[in-house]
This record gives C-alpha cells, structure tokens and sequence, in this order.
C-alpha cells in the first residue's frame, strides 16, 4: 500500500492536497502536517514512506532546509517541491538539494497527480513550466548529485565564464564588463550555449545546469 506524506503549513490547502492526492491509486494513505516538526515525528515513527510533498514556505525552518534535511536522513523516500515559488533560482535549489520534481502551486490537479505517479515509478521530473521538450529529454533521468564540467557538453572555457555568471544572476551588460566583452559577443556565446543545452532561455539553462550538475 502506498504511504504519502504531506507537509503544508495551509490548512486549506493542505486539506484539498489530501484530497486530490487520493485519486493517485485506490487504498494510498495519506499524512497530513503543517511543518517540519510535524513531518521529522512522522518519519521517526513510520519510516517506509512512499513519497513526500514538500511545500517551501513553511514556518520556522524553511521548506528547502527541510528538504536538504530530509533528503540526507531518508535518502530512499522521494521529495515533490508544490510551490508558489517557481523562479529559476529557486527550482535550481531544490532540485540541487535532491528534489525529485518541483511542481508551482498553479499548475492542475490532474498535472500533479501525473508527476506524482512518475516520481513513484522511480522518475525525476523537471517543472515542465520551466521546460522545453528538449530540456527535459537531457535532464529528465539524471541522476540526482551527479556532477558534470561544461567542457563535457562541448562548452569552451569562455562560454563557461559566460555561464557560470548568468547563474549567479549577471545581466547580459554585467557579463560583458566582468569579462571585457562587448554586449554583443555575449549575446552570440549565450545562443551557443543555449543550442548546446538544448534551451530557449536563461531559466531554461539554469534548469538543465541544475539537474545536469554542471560545476561552474
């Protein structure tokens, strides 16, 4: 029987989850609390969990240290991110923390209960928001932790630079002055790399640079 465990600091919502996530598969029970407290004395008494659904913006200690946390003591349970907060930045550390899919509050039910079944059947699943198909045909089965050098996917040392700030947030203009070069040889190392990853966009690559582990 499949054991689900739910921690959202909403109640609303928490109670809507409960019930939408019983449509996964008849006789799944499901575990509801509201912070992490709640969710380290349910795993301490019942540690075969299935799966766990992890909402960030939780009181106290916050959903991404619980997820770090979590993923270290129960290494086998899978952790789904529900999230009103779907920037790069921060589907980036989730998935770096060992998130097995990162799904934004705004998606449907129906597109949840999907990725959820996924993530049971043993898959990672990138935020298909934040995705092209491309993108998530290269990052989709990649093992969580792995590490990669972006000479391994044919970058240059430059478009690694070049990489390496857009990841810290650097614009287009900030990239050319940290680096001495103009607006425009950036914007012509950026198609590079996108074509290289396989992405249409800076959140996009910052997706693929987080699943794929690439170290800049």
């Amino acid at each position: 029987m499949t054991k689900l465990i739910v921690v959202e600091d909403h109640a609303l919502v928490r109670e809507g989850l409960v019930q939408t996530l019983r449509q996964i598969e008849e006789g799944v029970e499901i575990f509801a609390v509201a912070d992490s407290m709640g969710a380290n004395s349910l795993l301490e008494q019942e540690y075969q969990f299935d799966l766990m659904v992890l909402d960030l913006g939780l009181p106290g200690l916050d959903g991404l240290s619980c997820l770090r946390t979590f993923r270290q003591q129960y290494a086998a349970m899978p952790v789904v991110i529900l999230s009103a907060y779907d920037d790069a930045n921060t589907v980036s550390k989730a998935m770096k923390f060992g998130a097995a899919a990162f799904v934004p509050k705004t998606c449907s039910s129906d597109r949840l209960l999907t990725v959820l079944r996924e993530v049971l059947a043993g898959e990672i699943v990138a935020p298909d928001a934040l995705l092209s198909a491309n993108v998530s045909d290269v990052s989709r089965h990649k093992p969580v932790g792995a590490q990669s050098k972006p000479s391994d996917f044919g970058l240059s040392k430059r478009q690694a630079e070049v990489l390496g700030l857009m990841a810290r947030g650097k614009s287009n203009r900030d990239i050319a002055t940290l680096l001495g070069l103009t607006e425009g040889t950036v914007k012509i190392h950026l198609t590079a790399i996108f074509k290289v990853l396989g992405v249409a966009s800076r959140t996009q690559a910052m997706v693929v640079v987080a699943r794929r582990g690439i170290r800049l």
